[in-house]
């Protein structure tokens, strides 16, 4: 039983390994040339226009639902709109260039295509909901500089092609790591202890009864766009409709616990549960889109998928092999870098403390790299803050200075996040 469940968790993880790292690439490329600053700038106003533009730059972007929340709170500290807030928090997580390239690598051109475009609509809709209940001006707000804070001059082609580099392959990788392994080793799971076609006839596989049990799953787990497409193909192998896979695909990345009570802090209670609720409507209704769109090609869904898998567009054996070898190293780096390498630094940080007089405060709610970025962007801005170091492996940070701790609480409160 133990070999047959090995057996199939490298299946999958051998059938996506190519696709995440082609992916990693283009997360550098985009990385490079996309600037946070000129994404807030274009939804500051309450308009249809700015939603659109919110959900456009949304979906392409890498982020996770925990990964998303730093930028939306730097954007609606910076004066976006609500309703754009919101389109671009129900876009962006649930798809982005590495998830749209290992959706088409492992569940075909369909998929691929319809997944980000689901994605823009629910962002413009769940946008243009928020904006028509929300009767409220958003206050006008000077826009922030991120760099002014940051003390840096703006770096040559060199560092920002290292910098990118290092984001793709370092930050990006160990923000998805723990979440792609646990999302392999569910569906291998599912591939080996349940049948294909278990759930045919069984009245969940399609329809609104298997959407609301995805809903259920799906809205407070912690997933990433990426992590959740081998738990979404097992899931269509064992019976499930495309339709009710796809809701997973959508909820499952788009919120979550943790992202849900930050939301709530930054844009309020009511916002944040017509936000969740915007998402469980949208996905169900954009599931039954796609069953319906499968009932008229007249093609099985998981039939397509496997053509497409093994057909013409698949990947030489002997590549899989050498490309899953080297992502599977580059997973062990990064489990390293975030669950063991703190056994190594503690007397180092002990020393350095004792040295340097540097002040240790814990941060709870960090749960990515990017909420390391938008902390240490924060704490920085507070006068008399010399240099600060955050780590998310120990949700702290190091600060160094002469500076006023209240003024460091509540840079960091105005963030959602908490010292403690």
């Amino acid at each position: 039983m133990l070999m047959g469940i090995i057996d199939a968790v490298v299946f999958m993880f051998a059938e996506m390994a190519p696709y995440i790292v082609l992916g990693l690439f283009f997360v550098g490329l985009l990385n490079l040339f996309v600037n946070k600053e000129l994404i807030a700038r274009q939804i500051g106003k309450k308009s249809f226009m700015s939603n659109l533009k919110a959900a456009l730059f949304g979906v392409p972007l890498p982020l996770c639902s925990c990964g998303v929340i730093p930028g939306a709170v730097y954007m609606s500290k910076s004066g976006a709109s609500k309703g754009a807030t919101i389109s671009f928090l129900i876009s962006t997580p649930q798809t982005g260039i590495d998830s749209i390239i290992a959706t088409y690598g492992m569940m075909g051109p369909v998929f691929a295509v319809f997944r980000p475009i689901a994605a823009l609509i629910m962002g413009i809709l769940g946008g243009t909901f928020i904006n028509s209940i929300d009767k409220d001006e958003p206050e006008k707000k000077k826009f922030i500089n991120i760099e002014q804070f940051q003390k840096i001059s703006k770096p040559n082609l060199s560092t920002r092609i290292k910098s990118t580099s290092r984001y793709a392959f370092v930050e990006f990788l160990d923000d998805i790591s723990a979440q792609f392994v646990f999302g392999v080793i569910i569906a291998g799971l599912i591939a080996y202890f349940i049948p294909d076609d278990f759930f045919v006839g069984s009245g969940i596989q399609s329809g609104i009864l298997g959407m609301l049990i995805m809903i259920a799953i799906g809205i407070p787990m912690y997933i990433c766009a990426t992590a959740s497409i081998p738990i979404a193909l097992s899931l269509m192998m064992k019976g499930f409709s495309p339709g009710v896979a796809f809701v997973f695909l959508a909820a499952g990345p788009a919120t979550n616990a943790a992202s849900f009570a930050i939301i709530s802090k930054t844009l309020g209670k009511k916002i944040a549960f017509y936000y969740v609720g915007s998402i469980a409507i949208l996905a169900i209704a954009m599931g039954y889109i796609l069953d319906w769109f499968f009932s008229v090609i007249g093609t099985s869904s998981i039939t397509h998928v496997h053509e497409h898998t093994h057909g013409e567009f698949s990947i030489p054996y002997e590549m899989t092999i050498l490309i899953s070898i080297i992502f599977a190293v580059m997973l062990g780096f990064s489990f390293y870098r975030k669950y063991f390498s703190r056994f190594f630094r503690n007397e180092r940080n002990s020393k350095m403390e004792s040295v340097t007089g540097q002040t240790v405060v814990g941060i709870e709610g960090m749960t990515c790299n990017h909420c390391v970025a938008n902390v240490k962007i924060a704490i920085e801005k507070v006068p008399g803050v010399e240099s600060v170091d955050v780590r998310l492996d120990e949700n702290n940070a190091y600060i160094q200075g002469t500076f006023d701790l209240g003024k460091i609480k509540a840079a960091v409160d105005e963030i959602g996040y908490k010292i403690v």
